[in-house]
C-alpha cells in the first residue's frame, strides 16, 4: 500500500518570499525605491491623510497603453518613452544590474515604522491607502507595458535607440 503524498502549506508561501527577494536591476523596479521622507511619511500614507497621486504619463498610460494615433514619427515615440523614463527610471535594457535586492534601507525603515501601527492592514483598507497602493502599482505596471509596447512600435517601423531597445552588445 502506497503512502499519500502530503503537502506542506510553507511551500508555496517559500517561492514567494524568494520571488519577492530576487535580484532585480535597482532602476528597473516598478515602484521607487523609498528614501527617508518616503519612510517618515509611511504613518500619513497609511492612514490615507497624505496619499501619491499617480503621475500624469502613468494615467495616459492607464487609459490606454497601446494608443499609437498621435505617434506619426520616431521623434514622438521617443518623447513618450522619455516621459515615462522620468517617472519610471531606466528601462531593463539600460538598468545596472549591481547587485542590489528588493531588501533595501527604505523598505525596512518602511516597514519598522508601519509594524508600529496597530491593526495597519485593516486600517488600511477602511481609509482607502491600500486601494490608492494598488492603483500605484497597477499605473506602475501600465506604464512598464506601455515603454514596452512604445519600444517595440518603434522597431517595427525601423526608428533608431531609444525609440527601439537598446542593442545588444555581441558576446552578450
Amino acid at each position: 500500500m502506497t503512502q499519500p503524498v502530503r503537502y506542506s502549506s510553507k511551500g508555496p508561501r517559500l517561492l514567494i518570499a524568494a520571488a519577492l527577494i530576487a535580484p532585480l536591476p535597482a532602476a528597473a523596479q516598478v515602484v521607487p525605491e523609498p528614501d527617508a521622507a518616503e519612510v517618515a511619511k509611511t504613518p500619513l500614507r497609511d492612514l490615507n491623510i497624505d496619499a501619491r497621486d499617480i503621475p500624469e504619463a502613468l494615467k495616459i498610460a492607464v487609459e490606454n497603453p497601446y494608443e499609437t494615433a498621435r505617434l506619426k514619427t520616431c521623434n514622438a515615440i521617443v518623447a513618450d518613452i522619455a516621459e515615462l523614463d522620468k517617472v519610471l527610471g531606466a528601462d531593463y535594457d539600460i538598468a545596472d544590474d549591481d547587485g542590489n535586492d528588493r531588501l533595501s534601507e527604505g523598505r525596512i525603515g518602511q516597514s519598522i515604522v508601519g509594524g508600529m501601527l496597530p491593526f495597519r492592514g485593516i486600517l488600511r483598507e477602511v481609509t482607502g491607502a491600500a486601494s490608492n497602493d494598488r492603483a500605484l502599482r497597477a499605473a506602475y505596471t501600465a506604464g512598464m507595458v506601455r515603454r514596452g509596447f512604445l519600444k517595440g512600435l518603434g522597431l517595427g517601423r525601423g526608428c533608431k535607440y531609444p525609440a527601439r531597445p537598446k542593442p545588444v552588445a555581441k558576446g552578450k
